[in-house]
Formats: structure tokens, C-alpha cells, sequence
């Protein structure tokens, strides 16, 4: 009886044992599964605020936005290359307009003067005449009378004695040159509004691209394709492009109207010079001809 007293004791000793070892060190197992599960639940709740935090506006961004998008705006807020295109382009549209003032005012002095020399020398039945009546005048008109008389004076010798198709000749050669050299004057500086007129746009593209590409590394540093982060960047590049052709286009049209306009200057130049060709030629085929029929002639007008 005592030993089954004592194997009894022992069972209930050894089952209290297994009772406290499944109580207190099975159970708390089960019972920290419901708090590692619960954990992902503030990772549940957080999602949703992640999910939503792109939409917010980002401060740092907007600091980098100009305060509006006027030009004057997007040339402050332009990167330091895209200003200078913007500048660059700016000064050779000044440079334009001053062209086309300075050329403007200077072929129309000279388009007025070489219209009065061409009545003068159409209006003179001799070389002297023509050098008389536009005696105290400008331009190439007066000129082209001075450099006859002379040739004729230097060549007064040889007259008598030699054909007269060598004097032609001279003055002729000598009145070219002064029409070249007037034509080649009046077209000084319409080659710098062509050299406007055939680079600004480029110029400005590469602005435009420059300021694109800045752009674009600006969209993969911020991480976004918000239309309001990139927006100002490729508007500011766009300008560039805008005052390319802004100095582009003048450029041209004044260009094409200096051209014609320097065309028709050379044709009054050609009949003026045409003009005193026909005046020597008359003086000297009336040079051969007798002092007495000279008088008589004169006598009968």
C-alpha cells in the first residue's frame, strides 16, 4: 500500500509537472502568435498614407518653380546656358533693327542723290555741262563726272592723233570701279542680318535642348512626372527657341528688302554711268568736227 501511495504521489507530481509546462511555457507560444500577427496590421494602416503621400505637393519642388511664367520669369528662373543663348539672341536683334535704321536713312540718301544726278548728266549736252550743274553735290553720280573730265583732260594730247575708242575704254574702266566700289558700300553689313537670319533659329534650338535635357534630370532626380515640376523647365527652353526665331525672321525680311532695294540702286548707278559714257562720246565726236560748222550749228540753234 505505501509503495502504490508513493507511485500514486508520484503521478500526481509528475502530472502537475506536465500541467505547469503546458501552461506556462506551451501556451505563451500560441498566445505571441496573435501579437506577431497583429504587427502587420499598423504595416496595413500605414499603406494607404504611403499610397496617398505622391499625391501631396512636394514643398521642395515647388521651391524650385518660378514665381510666375512670364518671359521675364522664365529668363530669371533658366539655367545660366539657356540665358546666355537668350541674350546672345536678344543683342543680334538689336543688332537687326539697327541695321535696318542705319541702312534705311543711307539708301535713301543715296537713292535721292544719284536720281538727281541722273537728271543732271540726262539733262547736260556736255560733260562740262553735267560737271557744272552738279557742281557742290555728292555721291556717285558726281563722281563718275569728275573721273571723265579727268580722264579726258589727261588724254587731251593724244586726241587728234589716236582712235577715241581708247579713251572710251578708260573711262569706261574707271567709271566700273566707282559703281562697284558704291554698290559694295551700300551692301556693307546686310551680310551680318543673313548671317542672323540663317543661325538664330539654330542657336535657339540648342537652347531649347539644353534646357529639355536639364529637364529630364530634373524628372529622374525628383522621381516624378508631374506636369508641374516639368512644365517650367521645358517652357524656359521653349523661349529660347521663341527669341531664335524672333531674330531670325527680321533678319530675313530686312535682308530680302536691302537686296532689293540695293539692286535697284545699282541700276540708277549703271544708267548715271551709262549716261556720262554717252556724254564723252559726244564731246569727243564733236571735238573732230570744224570750229566753223561748230558756230554755225550753234547759230542755227
Amino acid at each position: 500500500m505505501a509503495s502504490l501511495r508513493v507511485g500514486t504521489l508520484g503521478c500526481l507530481l509528475l502530472a502537475c509537472t506536465l500541467s505547469y509546462h503546458a501552461a506556462y511555457g506551451q501556451e505563451p507560444t500560441p498566445a505571441q502568435q496573435p501579437e506577431v500577427a497583429a504587427q502587420p496590421a499598423p504595416q496595413a494602416q500605414s499603406a494607404p498614407a504611403t499610397a496617398i503621400a505622391p499625391a501631396q505637393p512636394n514643398p521642395a519642388a515647388a521651391g524650385n518653380l518660378p514665381h510666375n511664367l512670364s518671359p521675364w520669369g522664365m529668363f530669371m528662373a533658366a539655367d545660366w546656358v539657356v540665358k546666355a543663348v537668350m541674350i546672345g539672341l536678344a543683342f543680334a536683334s538689336l543688332v537687326t533693327w539697327t541695321i535696318w535704321l542705319a541702312k534705311t536713312l543711307e539708301l535713301a540718301g543715296a537713292r535721292l542723290r544719284a536720281y538727281r544726278a541722273l537728271k543732271a548728266i540726262g539733262n547736260a549736252s556736255t560733260l562740262l555741262d553735267a560737271e557744272r550743274e552738279l557742281e557742290g553735290k555728292g555721291g556717285p553720280g558726281v563722281l563718275f563726272v569728275h573721273a571723265a573730265r579727268e580722264e579726258v583732260r589727261i588724254s587731251l594730247e593724244a586726241q587728234g592723233h589716236a582712235s577715241a575708242d581708247g579713251l572710251k575704254e578708260r573711262v569706261a574702266s574707271r567709271l566700273s570701279r566707282i559703281e562697284a566700289q558704291a554698290g559694295r558700300r551700300m551692301s556693307r553689313g546686310t551680310g551680318v542680318l543673313a548671317t542672323i537670319g540663317s543661325t538664330a533659329p539654330f542657336v535657339g534650338l540648342f537652347g531649347t535642348v539644353w534646357g529639355i535635357m536639364n529637364s529630364f534630370i530634373g524628372i529622374s532626380q525628383s522621381q516624378t512626372t508631374n506636369l508641374a515640376i516639368v512644365a517650367p523647365g521645358i517652357a524656359e527652353a521653349l523661349l529660347a527657341t521663341a527669341i531664335g526665331l524672333v531674330a531670325a525672321i527680321p533678319a530675313v525680311v530686312i535682308y530680302n528688302v536691302f537686296a532689293r532695294s540695293i539692286t535697284g540702286y545699282r541700276q540708277l548707278l549703271a544708267d548715271a554711268s551709262a549716261g556720262v559714257e554717252r556724254l564723252v562720246s559726244r564731246d569727243v565726236d564733236f571735238a573732230l568736227v570744224p570750229k566753223s560748222q561748230q558756230q554755225r550749228a550753234a547759230a542755227a540753234e
